[in-house]
């Protein structure tokens, strides 16, 4: 059936309330967790369990999304995720003691691994060709808005309210985007004789996570001084390679080869590795700062990185327009530069820097994420065609995750390598006798105690500018892969053509479809 303008604000709501579920929820919890632990009695290992479990059985579960939504429909697979991470939610939010907590947070993980590739998929099957960029463009906002208010959202619960409701708040608006979708999602092609490649499965499922349990234990293992660790690694790495190797040789393998042979959405890809990084680490790093450096609360700390989306939504507002209309590749780097520039101005960062010094450089952060994320999105599916979309976007989802993950982790290693080396140098400096070190009427293991503070806050603040410089490096990284992309003039839709339906036709099966070749 043809879709009309109301259908297609419905989709747009319930898909882009489907999406800010996932993501608001993968951070909305970290703020919640000392409260947690004291409620159900865990020690701190074990309360990190409910964020483990989260994380791993996504990441094992979401590439079953595609295969899924190619052999029953996106409808079903994308009606079926909602409602399953809405009742979980409401599961958690009930829970008595900490496995009850955990088991339930697992199959959240499991029920929500489908929101972000089916729910892009859905809004892009409602627009035609022609906007797909507008769709895109509206599915980025979703994924956006988790990182930037999910800690601010967590610690204004926490504090009025209880750690129960980060999960109760989930209820209304899950079964909100779950109304919207039944009533104008409409149906799409299915596969019922899709074979499924069960090894290729496996292989990939626990290459995901024995790298997931390697970046989520990493911090508190030592990272490669762990057995443990390199263990993890090194069985994630080969069973990547024999992914890989089985897929190039097997006659079905899990993902459609020609996936991988287009052009825009590998550069997409690899765009994604270090463009998602510029939106989370920053999250963690300022609010930090302010914390342990500036001595500012959580929720005040969560005000000052709130603008920050503003900066976002009115980028995306802007090359929403701008995308259809000029080569996709000038804004990318024009958003690069924006990233760049406040990385290197918050490479200076010292105690005295002030709310509203924080608050522009975050909010042009904002701005430069949205004209450099939303072009490439719209670039990866130009040359694709309909029937490789879905897997397209399973395959972006998990390279923007693992990508965001490991390059987090990465900085996390740096700011503890760089604090405890800036701690050595700084303490050769002062004595206990030194006249920065000398409090009146305290004694000198005081004095001793006083300096030792006060030098670990400026390592650690030493830190932080480090690793904003390391952030402006790799948009440095991002910009060479910015040639790669083809741009290709958005097509008219024909007279008559139905939205998302006769765009271009949707194959259940694997067809010699040749991508149209209108580079510039």
């Amino acid at each position: 059936m043809e879709l009309d303008a109301a259908s297609r604000r419905l989709i747009v709501t319930g898909a882009m309330l489907a999406v800010s579920l996932y993501t608001i929820d993968t951070t909305i919890l970290n703020v919640a967790l000392p409260h947690i632990q004291g409620s159900l009695q865990a020690t701190q290992d074990q309360v990190l369990w409910v964020l483990t479990s989260y994380m791993v059985t996504s990441a094992v579960t979401t590439p079953l999304a595609g295969y899924l939504a190619l052999r029953f429909g996106e409808r079903p697979v994308l009606l079926a995720s909602v409602a399953g991470f809405t009742l979980m939610s409401m599961l958690c939010g009930i829970a008595t003691a900490l496995p009850e907590l955990v088991l339930f947070r697992a199959l959240q993980g499991v029920a929500g691994a489908a929101l972000i590739p089916i729910s892009m998929t859905a809004l892009i099957g409602a627009y035609p060709r022609s906007q797909s960029a507008r769709a895109i463009n509206l599915w980025a906002g979703g994924v956006m808005l988790g990182p930037v208010i999910g800690p601010s959202l967590g610690g204004w619960i926490t504090e009025y309210a209880n750690w129960r409701w980060v999960f109760y708040i989930n209820v209304p608006v899950g079964a909100f985007a779950w109304m919207t979708l039944v009533a104008a999602l409409p149906r799409t092609a299915q596969s019922p004789n899709r074979p499924f490649d069960l090894r290729g499965y496996l292989m990939l499922a626990l290459s995901l996570l024995s790298l997931q349990l390697a970046l989520d234990r990493g911090s508190d293992r030592g990272w490669f001084d762990s057995t443990e660790i390199l263990t993890e690694c090194g069985l994630g790495a080969i069973l990547l390679y024999m992914f890989v190797v089985h897929s190039t040789t097997t006659r079905n393998p899990f993902f459609e080869p020609r996936i991988f042979k287009d052009r825009n959405l590998i550069a997409a890809l690899l765009m994604s590795v270090f463009i998602y990084p510029q939106l989370i680490v920053p999250g963690a790093l300022l609010p930090s700062f302010m914390q342990h450096a500036q001595n500012f609360s959580v929720m005040d700390s969560g005000f000052v990185m709130a603008p920050r989306g503003a900066g976002m939504a009115l980028a995306m507002f802007i090359s929403g327009k701008l995308v259809t209309r000029m080569n996709g590749k000038l804004l990318m780097i024009a958003g690069l530069l924006i990233i760049m520039t406040t990385c290197w101005s918050l490479s200076g960062l010292t105690p005295d820097f002030s709310e509203t010094r924080l608050i522009v450089l975050t909010v042009l952060q904002g701005f430069g994420m949205g004209l450099a994320w939303s072009p490439s999105n719209a670039m990866a599916f130009s040359t694709l065609p309909n029937e490789l979309r879905t897997e397209a976007t399973v395959v972006m989802t998990l390279a923007r995750a693992v990508g965001g993950a490991v390059i987090l982790s990465l900085v996390g290693v740096l700011v503890t390598n760089s604090t405890a080396a800036n701690h050595s140098r700084l303490v050769e400096m002062f004595t206990s006798f030194s006249p920065a070190a000398v409090v009146a009427g305290t004694s000198v293991e005081q004095n001793r105690a006083l300096l030792d503070s006060e030098i670990l806050r400026q390592a650690l603040i030493l830190a932080y500018d480090n690793a904003f410089y390391a952030m402006g490096i790799l948009c440095l990284v991002a910009m060479a892969i910015v040639p790669a992309f083809k741009f290709v003039a958005p097509a008219k839709q024909p007279a008559g053509a139905r939205p998302g339906i006769d765009a271009a036709p949707v194959s259940s099966g694997r067809s010699d479809w040749t991508a149209p070749s209108q580079s510039r």
